[in-house]
């Protein structure tokens, strides 16, 4: 075990003024820990800031399908709110399906966005990795390299790796809001737009600027028609529970009439260095006639700049079929789709 500092914050203010370089904020640790553990991650001082930001689901008198969740709020607690199962039940059936219960009920919403992305040679220090060592290549690269699980959109040379976090992907597609504190103050950041692609920094899985800390999560019915849009968070993975998802996705969508579909929002998960959201599978179903060919050829409009890596092709027929399938259900009466305010 490497030594560290700890420090407790009082709150977000005290917990920015202590930060410097080799400090990581510490919420519920259940990824920073495991990393600790690994050798992966080794910061000089932890700062635990589970006091600190802002704890809890709030709603405004007057528009109740706008919510406020505080990073320092339980994944378990945000996923039974009465609030989010009503207005936004892909978000609960989203942290549901993220693990175990004993790591939702210690799992923090601003620990769950910033969990680093998921690669095997990342969490090996004997492999090359740019995002662990900055500079040191890819093990991704090589040939015979076990990427079965890695990215098939917005990777490169430099980072291979995917975003794990279910959360995050619901957060997408619903065009969440991350309020943020740092150094230079308070700003606002949309999602998508927290996280990024590898490009040419691989060690940066989001624009956070060193010291910002995450404060509240904002999510209002402006940023796409309140219920009853019907939603749905589909997750495929290799075991029943406590597994990443190969692919999910987060799917939202309004049928007018005469079966038009009026808007509809998509992000996709386990395919890219960050939650994906899904712009050209959503330009092609505005205004489509909702059915099974019109779900296919939205999918095939996302999945076309697809880049599947050796090994991982079957993700590209995996994330069609999921999508196509997920929509359908939506639109069907008496569908598996989760109607709003159905327990997840």
């Amino acid at each position: 075990m490497r030594p560290f500092r700890y420090a407790r914050a009082t709150d977000a203010a005290d917990a920015v003024a202590r930060y410097r370089p080799g400090t990581a904020y510490l919420g519920g640790g259940t990824n920073l820990v495991d990393l600790m553990r690994l050798g992966v991650a080794a910061p000089d001082q932890l700062i635990d800031v589970t006091g600190a930001t802002i704890k809890g689901v709030f709603t405004l008198p007057n528009e109740p399908g706008r919510l406020f969740i505080g990073a320092a709020t339980r994944n378990s607690d945000v996923a039974a709110h009465p609030a989010v199962r009503e207005f936004y039940p892909m978000l609960a059936r989203a942290l549901v399906s993220g693990a175990s219960g004993q790591i939702r009920n210690m799992a923090t919403v601003g620990g769950n966005l910033l969990q680093r992305t998921r690669c095997p040679y990342f969490q090996d220090t004997s492999m090359a990795c740019g995002k662990r060592d900055p500079g040191s290549g890819c093990q991704a690269n090589a040939p015979g390299a076990d990427t079965e699980n890695l990215a098939i959109l917005g990777h490169c040379e430099s980072c291979r790796a995917t975003h794990p976090s279910d959360m995050a992907v619901a957060l997408t597609a619903l065009g969440a809001t991350v309020h943020v504190t740092g150094p230079a103050g308070d700003r606002q950041i949309p999602m998508p737009g927290l996280h990024r692609l590898p490009g040419r920094e691989p060690e940066r899985d989001t624009v956070l600027e060193d010291g910002e800390l995450i404060n509240v999560v904002e999510l209002s019915p402006e940023t796409f028609v309140p219920p009853p849009v019907r939603q749905a968070y589909r997750k495929v993975r290799e075991r029943a529970s406590f597994a990443f998802a190969l692919v999910s996705v987060a799917a939202a969508i309004d049928v007018g009439p005469g079966g038009r579909i009026g808007a509809a929002r998509l992000a996709l998960g386990g395919v890219a260095h960050a939650p994906w959201r899904c712009h050209y599978a959503e330009r092609a179903l505005a205004g489509a006639s909702a059915s099974r060919a019109a779900f296919e050829h939205a999918a095939d409009a996302e999945l076309r700049p697809a880049r599947p890596l050796p090994g991982n092709e079957y993700k590209v027929r995996l994330a069609r079929n999921l999508i196509t399938a997920t929509l359908e259900e939506l639109v069907t009466p008496g569908g598996a789709g989760p109607s709003p305010g159905k327990r997840p």
